[in-house]
């Protein structure tokens, strides 16, 4: 199983962000994949899942705001972060059950 996370970096708040995991090693179909955030000091966090029939789940701190999706055939699942706050600063990773991706840093700060 590989996870790759791209996308993050420094956005203003009120901002938007997408990020992106590629994954192999598996039925990419076959599987939920999810994204996790871990802020600094503090516990890792399930942010959002999405089932393999393309159903989104998300936390609610995050409900409304974030936009998990999925391409099959792209070996590919995203999560599109609206209406950005500094208190969704954090690494990000990318997840199958749990195995997770190196993580991606998104800042939200002016």
């Amino acid at each position: 199983v590989q996870l790759v996370e791209s996308g993050g970096g420094l956005v203003q708040p009120g901002g938007s962000l997408r990020l992106s995991c590629a994954a192999s090693g598996f039925t990419f179909s076959s599987y939920s994949m999810s994204w996790d955030r871990q802020a600094p000091g503090m516990g890792l966090e399930r942010v959002s899942t999405i089932d393999r029939h393309g159903v989104p789940t998300y936390a609610a701190a995050v409900e409304g705001r974030f936009t998990i999706s999925r391409d099959n055939a792209k070996n590919t699942v995203y999560l599109q972060m609206n209406s950005l706050r500094p208190e969704d600063s954090a690494v990000y990773y990318c997840a199958k059950g749990a195995v997770r991706g190196q993580g991606i840093q998104v800042t939200v700060s002016s």
